[in-house]
Parts: structure tokens; sequence; C-alpha cells
């Protein structure tokens, strides 16, 4: 459950019953969940497990079990208000694993994420199919590891009411397989007050642009995502200083914020974190009269028609977006961070260059130990040039 480590807490609000109809039975053979030693035996270990957290999005109860997942378009406020706590993770990258060596090809962030989710805590890992790198790595995950994994299908239109169905009927999918786990399905009520907290959350967490350093924004932000919390209790920002810099692309690895460090020390700051771990990927604000009579539709639109994104088709709204953002940051240079094997953003990049009215640099990022050093170098030489 979000929640502020200074300031009042977020609202609440009460709704009708009921969060829609269940899907027809053969969708839920779909469900990537290892049988087995993950069946009833583990549901019941997840209910009866003790400890002093609350159940996200719930009053009371025992600790309730963990989902991890790394895509914005999976939304946490469903995942909590079954009961379940959601973390979004920025994986760390790390040396070469032994257990992936025959998986060739895998991108730096796939198998970053891949080791997490076989060494974490998590109770259950939640993949989307918004590439084909992760695609394997539900594949690789639900093959070697104990854990269940559940692979959510997104539609790459967006602009149909086909589309948006399908969309909901994954989200109710999802919403069975965390009953699986052991959560508990949530009435409108329940659900549109969970929708609200992390509103309001999500309001304090935008609210933090400006007033701490580049960096810890999109700190924040990776911690919002990862845990619920807002910190606001930072040192207030120096003024920025040197050239503005706009970051779009993949998402970013835990250790790799030094980045933003790279962009200072040669001459320029980050005016905007457009990247698949940054503010372009918050959801939408919910509009206040459907979060009371349609929350989880309500929840749908906020999510899967507003967060604009590289692998939607057509993807106009992240130029639409994208333009908006550059002109509110005033930034002088676009860097577009992707990894070497990431399809989406690369075939992105000619397209931006001709688009843009500010200068292009392509930064490509292969994971390996000279990662810093290289990007250091193109990094300078971008930022020398916009002088």
């Amino acid at each position: 459950m979000p929640h502020l480590r200074r300031g009042g807490q977020p609202g609440q609000a009460a709704g009708r019953g009921g969060t829609g109809h269940p899907l027809s039975a053969h969708r839920d053979r779909l469900l990537a969940v290892r049988r087995g030693p993950c069946g009833d035996a583990l549901r019941g270990a997840l209910r009866n497990r003790a400890g002093a957290a609350r159940p996200a999005g719930r009053e009371g109860g025992p600790v309730t079990p963990a989902v991890l997942y790394s895509c914005s378009f999976v939304p946490a406020e469903w995942v909590a208000a079954h009961g379940v706590r959601p973390c979004r993770t920025l994986p760390a990258s790390g040396p070469a694993s032994a257990w992936l060596a025959a998986d060739m090809g895998l991108c730096p962030y796939a198998r970053a994420f891949a080791l997490e989710a076989r060494a974490g805590e998590a109770d259950a890992v939640v993949v989307t199919t918004l590439c084909d790198q992760m695609r394997r790595v539900a594949e690789i995950i639900a093959r070697d590891s104990p854990r269940p994994v559940f692979l959510m299908h997104l539609p790459t239109t967006w602009q149909s009411a086909a589309s948006r169905a399908y969309y909901l009927d994954e989200l109710r999918r999802l919403g069975r397989f965390l009953v699986q786990l052991g959560g508990a399905a949530p009435s409108d009520g329940d659900l549109a007050a969970v929708m609200l907290q992390y509103d309001s959350a999500r309001a304090a967490l935008r609210a933090l642009r400006g007033r701490v350093s580049p960096r810890r924004f999109s700190e924040a932000i990776a911690e919002f995502h990862r845990t619920g919390a807002v910190t606001s209790d930072a040192l207030p920002a120096a003024a920025p200083r040197g050239v503005p810099i706009a970051l779009l692309g993949a998402p970013m690895v835990r250790n790799h914020f030094w980045l933003f460090d790279l962009i200072e020390e040669a001459g320029g700051h980050v005016a905007l974190d457009a990247t698949d771990s940054g503010e372009r990927t918050l959801p939408a604000p919910f509009a206040a009269d459907r979060l009371h009579t349609a929350p989880l539709e309500e929840l749908a639109d906020a999510y899967f028609g507003h967060i604009p994104h590289a692998f939607r088709r057509p993807n106009d709204a992240l130029y639409q977006w994208l333009g908006r953002e550059l002109a509110r940051s005033g930034a002088k240079g676009l860097i577009v961070r992707r990894y070497v094997w990431c399809d989406t953003w690369h075939a992105e990049v000619e397209r931006l260059r001709e688009w843009a009215s500010v200068p292009v640099l392509d930064l490509d990022v292969n994971g390996g130990g000279d990662a810093e050093g290289r990007a250091a170098n193109r990094i300078q030489a971008f930022i020398e040039a916009l002088r």
C-alpha cells in the first residue's frame, strides 16, 4: 500500500460491490502457474504466514504474498486490492550467471530481472508480452524456478474497443491468479479505496520534481514502484546547472543511475526522465466520477489508455507526450538509452531524429564492465556539441 513517509495519509472512499464478470473458462488455460509444489500447499502456507505487516489494501490480517514484476502496464492497485503486495522492481545488473549461460542473447535488463526473480523473496512473478526478451524470461523462470509465473498478454494496438476489452480480460485473469496465491477478490469499494491511495501518493511523487535532484527524483519513482513509499524528506535540490537533457528509452537497472552523474559531470543535467522507468510510465490521475461507478474500467483506462510507449501501434501518443514534455522541460538534447538487443527502441531512433527539434544521441548499452566509461565519452562529446 502506498504511503507518505511525511505528510497526510491518502483518503479513502467506498464504492459499490463487484468488479466485473469472470472470463470464460478456457482463458484460464493461459495461466502459467507451476503445479505440484506450488499448488494448494503453497497457497495454504501463504495464507497462514505470520508477520507484522498488514495486507496491502486490507485492514489487519496476516502477511500477504508478494508479486514481483517490472512492466508499467501491470496496475499495482489491482494487485494490492487483492491483498497481495505488488513489487515493481528495477533489477540490478551483475556478473554473468552459470544459470543463464545457455540462454544467450538476453538483454542486460531481462537477464537481471530473471536473476532477481529466481533469487528474490517474491512468492510469484508477473511478466508481460511487452517485448520478446521478457516473454523469453517468463519461459526461463517457469522452467527453472519453483515460483508461479503469470504471463500477461498486452495488445499492441490500443485504440479499439476490442483491445481495451482484451486488456480488461487480462486484468480479471490476473485477479484469479492472485486469488490462487492467497489473495481475495475485491469489491468495487475496496478497489476504489486502494486507487485513491495510490493516486494521492503519485501526486506527492510528481510534486518532488524540481524539489530534489534529477537523480533523486528518478530513484524516488523506482522506490515508489518497489515499495509504495514516497520519500519527501530529502534535502532541497540546488538549482539545475548546465545543458538540460531529456532521457528516453529502455528502463534503467538499479545500479546504473550513475548515468545522471555522468551527464552532470559533462556539463548538463537531466531535465526529463522519459525512460521506461521514469515519469512517462506513471498512469493518468483517476477521474473521480468513474472511480466510484466503474473503478476497474477507470483503472484500465488510466494505464492502458494513457501510458505512452514505443511498443504501441500506433505510437503517436508517445510523440505527443514527448513533444509537450520537451517543451515544458526546456531540454536542448535527447539521449535515447537502449540495450543493444532492444529492437523496439532501436527501431525508433531514426524516427526520433527526424521528428525531434533537438539533437538526438543513440546511447546503446551492452551491460559489459566498460559501460560507464564508454557512456561517459559519448555523453561528454554530445553535451559539448550542444553548448
